[in-house]
Formats: C-alpha cells, structure tokens, sequence
C-alpha cells in the first residue's frame, strides 16, 4: 500500500462538501416544486399514484432506485470484495422474479385500480381485520429495513466526516419526510430518477478511476481470477456452502417478489402507470436497470480486491467494519481528486433518499 494510505484517513473538503449539500437541496427542492405545481396534491390519487398519468421514463428509473438501497452499493461490494462473485447469478433469479410480477400479479392487481396492495387482501378474503394485520406487519418490516438503510450510507459519511452516525441518520430521514410529505408520489418518483442516475454515475466514476490505477479491468479480472474470486456456476448442494447457483436464483426470485410484488412502494409506481400495458413493461426495465447497476457495485468490489489483495485494510486496521471497504477505497486511492469523495457519499446517499 501506498504511503498515502499509511497516513491519517482523509476527509472532506469544501468542494466535497458542497457537492454533497447540493444533492440534499435538489432533493428537498424537487418535493418543493411537486408540491407547488401540484398545489399540495389536491386529492389522495394525486397525492399517492400521480393521477396515473406519469411518465414512464422517470417512472422506469424510480422503480429501480426505489428498489435498490445504499444497501447494495456497499454490501454488494463488500460480498464479492471477501468471497468472489458467485452472488452475481442471483440475476437467473430476479429475472424469473420479474416475469411473475409482470405476467402473475400484475394483470390481477392492477385491474382493481387499487391505492394500496393491501386493500387486495381486503377484497380478495373479505376481511378488513387481516387487511390491517399485513398492513401493520409491513410497517413494522418497513422500520427494521429503512433503519438499516439509513445505516449504510450514514457508514459512508462517518468514514470521510466527522459527522456522527446519529446525526447522519436525523438529516437523512428528515429530508426524506419533508420532501415526500409536501410532494407526494410525484416528489419521490423524480427525485429517484435524479439519484438513481447519481448512484450510477457516481460509482461508475469511481470504479473507471480506481481501476486505472491497477492496471485496467484486464488485470482486474486477471488479479481475481488469481485470489479464487471469480466464481459463478457453483452446482453444490450442500446447504452450507455460502452461495450457490440454486441459492442465489431462490434468493433472486424471493427478493424480486417481496420487494416488486407485493409491497407498497413498488405498486404505487405501477398503479401511476395510465393502462396494463404500460404497468407490465416496467418490471423488464427495472430488471435492465438492476443488472447495470449491479454490475457496476459489484465490479467495484472486484476492483477493490484488486487494490488490496496483499494489504487488506480491515485485517490491517485502517477500517472497523468490512462495509467500510469502499468509501476507504475512495478516500485512499481519489483523495488528490477534488469533489469525487463528495460525489461517492452523495451516490450512497442516493441509495436511501427515495
């Protein structure tokens, strides 16, 4: 490792600062506008699903940043960053996962011209009670999962500020509350298609400039190849084995269905959606805008690898927690470049602000 890496952790400057504030304000200023234009959501459809006349463009990308959390951008990295990239094939599996929602539930679902997913079991069992008990169990999953969320890119930001991560978490859900709160759908939707291009662009920077360091993703593959980091037809069947091709594809399916199918978030941007047609053609851009980035969280694991493989930063110290790897590769190996550790901790944050 380099002498700069051997010296205290860098940390934020102005520039970096100011990229990472201005995130936050186009955030609050684009529920701000919503609000304004729509004149506060003048009715619950407009408030909740657009008025169903949305464009499918921002929809597209707001489904997939929705769906995809700061979560992925740090854990998906880290997996492959510490066991290779195996879990790369749980793709087979969304994409089985993607077709069910497409061709199964949506064409029942949406007919109904529902508000919220819930209201189907309502009308499915007649029965008002169970209706409220899968509502209060979702809410409940809801606050275990976004305090997680949260926790993620607050990781980020602690790693190159002194901000705490309690105080990361208070700013995050307040700007997340207030935009969504006077904006509605509409807020959330294309504040989304702002950070899920962030999220995209933010890494890819990242991983391009890091690898150039190494050699070029030629010798990044070459390195991982060499640490038994590339792996992606595991036929194993044992269930002790960390990942498999047949526990990835379960694990693709079962998220895709959870998360697409049957929760709130995800129905509110297929029922903004004007006809059936238009609804059943968002899951297979979704499944396109998952696999691009995907692909470029996971590269910067193996980029990552590559950096590191003979003076790993957690074994040696200079980070805590192995989600750390990421934002210390930033700050190691981009600190002499002005803003880019903003853009990275903004990205994270995009992950979340949704």
């Amino acid at each position: 490792m380099d002498s700069a890496a051997e010296s205290a952790p860098v940390k934020f400057t102005v520039v970096d600062y100011v990229v990472f504030a201005l995130m936050l304000v186009v955030s609050v200023g684009i529920g701000v506008y919503s609000s304004l234009k729509g004149k506060g959501a003048s009715s619950t459809q407009d408030f909740l699903l657009g008025g169903r006349d949305m464009s499918m463009a921002a929809v597209a990308l707001s489904l997939t940043g929705g769906v995809i959390s700061a979560i992925a951008i740090l854990g998906l990295a880290t997996e492959v960053y510490l066991y290779g990239t195996q879990i790369v094939t749980n793709i087979f599996g969304c994409a089985l996962g993607v077709l069910l929602v497409r061709n199964v539930i949506l064409p029942v679902v949406y007919p109904l011209k529902l508000v919220s997913i819930y209201q189907y079991i309502e009308v499915r069992f007649r029965s008002r009670p169970l209706r409220k008990y899968a509502s209060t169990c979702q809410v409940m999953s809801s606050c275990f999962y976004l305090g997680i969320c949260l926790y993620a890119p607050s990781l980020a930001l602690s790693s190159v500020t002194n901000l705490p991560t309690w105080a990361s978490v208070i700013i995050m859900g307040s700007i997340c509350t207030f935009y969504i709160t006077i904006g509605g759908v509409k807020a959330v939707v294309y504040t989304d298609v702002i950070q899920t291009m962030l999220m995209f662009f933010g890494v890819l920077a990242v991983v391009i400039l890091c690898w150039t360091d190494v050699g070029g993703f030629d010798q990044v593959w070459d390195i991982a190849a060499q640490g038994q980091r590339l792996e992606f037809f595991n036929l194993d069947t044992s269930p002790y084995t960390r990942h498999t091709l047949w526990s990835t594809t379960v694990i693709g399916i079962f998220m895709v269905f959870s998360f697409l199918g049957v929760a709130q978030p995800p129905y509110q941007r297929f029922a903004s959606a004007p006809t059936l047609a238009h609804a059943q053609r968002l899951p297979l851009f979704f499944l396109l805008g998952m696999i691009l980035l995907w692909g470029v969280f996971y590269t910067s694991g193996l980029v990552a690898y590559a950096l590191y493989k003979d003076c790993d930063p957690l074994t040696s110290g200079k980070i805590e927690k192995p989600d750390q790897i990421i934002p210390f590769m930033v700050t190691d190996k981009l600190s002499h470049l002005t803003g880019v550790a903003g853009l990275f901790v903004a990205a994270v944050y995009g992950g979340v602000l949704r």
